[in-house]
């Protein structure tokens, strides 16, 4: 006789409560299944301070320029120094266009040029420099400032050297022009073994200083002794002449010795000749003006200036300070004042 079966029970609630939890727990997995892909984006690093952009407001603000007047010389000093102080000031820097046509054609310059409205219809405020730097420079108030005066001193812009040279590097075929004339240079029939640009200035401060500034442009006493300086330092130098009066120069400088070229042309109005041949020789003698200043600035080596030119009580002191124009490490040698002295 076949054994009964045994009755088939119901699961208790207990297995029930399992089975609910397991299933819930399964269907959670699938939906989060579904959403991963958007989560295993790798998660990116924060950039460190200083490579996060600026807020906008951090941003230079404002326009600043500067008075373009003078000839070469004079719009060099006013360039550097707008470089050097709109970047102390945190003012971005545009140049006046009159500025860019006589420095860019000789120059290798950056600065943006102010174009038609925005030099015309722009606020500015002027702000008058002196021929030197002074602490309150370093916080002109404004956004919109046009700098005005004659600033050519290194006391702006010295702590920029290397950025203003570059800003004053020559254009190739300039550069070229100049080289390949110093290359022609024989002293006794050798190559010189260093080229020394020679400035003279002359042209209306022959006039001007004694009339107007109780002071003297060079003479040839102080020529004689700038080159001696030289030749008693340097073995076989080469002197390259240039002025706005070369005629005086040949009259005035002693060529005997076979060691001076008159080589400058003398044009005010297209001064890059000059000005490149005595950036591409090893060492300088000036006579007063900016530019023997710029051009001993640019050369570097040695560099031999016309000292004390003016009397004392020369009104020129008001305006114009020595020893922020010429670099410390220059030679000076006293001008001749007697002739101011003459009844």
């Amino acid at each position: 006789m076949a054994s009964a079966q045994a009755p088939f029970s119901f699961p208790s609630a207990q297995f029930i409560l399992f089975v609910f939890m397991a299933s819930t727990v399964f269907h959670l997995r699938q939906r989060l299944g579904q959403i991963q892909p958007a989560r295993e984006e790798p998660l990116r690093r924060a950039a460190p301070p200083s490579a996060l952009p600026e807020p906008a407001g951090t941003q230079p603000q404002g326009m600043w320029t500067i008075n373009a007047i003078g000839r070469l010389g004079n719009q060099m000093g006013q360039y550097a120094t707008l470089l050097a102080l709109a970047r102390m000031n945190g003012r971005p820097a545009y140049i006046p266009p009159q500025m860019h046509r006589t420095l860019a054609p000789i120059f290798r310059i950056t600065l943006p040029v102010l174009r038609g409205a925005a030099a015309s219809s722009t606020p500015w405020r002027n702000y008058h420099l002196n021929d030197w730097m002074e602490e309150r420079y370093r916080h002109i108030p404004g956004l919109y400032v046009r700098l005005t005066g004659y600033p050519c001193s290194w006391t702006f812009y010295h702590h920029l050297r290397a950025e203003v040279r570059r800003e004053f590097s020559l254009h190739d075929h300039v550069r070229e022009e100049a080289q390949a004339f110093l290359r022609t240079l024989r002293v006794q029939g050798r190559r010189p073994r260093a080229f020394v640009g020679v400035h003279v200035r002359r042209g209306d401060y022959v006039r001007v200083m004694p009339q107007v500034w109780k002071g003297v442009v060079a003479d040839r006493r102080y020529l004689e002794q700038a080159l001696d300086w030289f030749r008693a330092r340097h073995p076989s130098p080469v002197f390259v002449v240039t002025s706005n009066g070369m005629a005086w120069c040949r009259e005035n400088i002693d060529a005997s010795r076979g060691d001076v070229v008159f080589a400058g042309n003398g044009d005010e109005g297209s001064p890059g000749k000059d000005f490149a041949l005595l950036t591409q020789c090893n060492h300088t003698v000036m006579t007063i003006g900016t530019f023997g200043i710029w051009a001993a600035y640019l050369a570097g080596g040695d560099t031999v200036y016309l000292a004390n030119y003016t009397l004392p009580d020369s009104p020129f002191l008001k305006v114009f300070k020595p020893e922020a124009a010429f670099l410390p490490e220059w030679t000076g040698i006293a001008a001749d004042l007697s002739p101011l002295l003459r009844p």
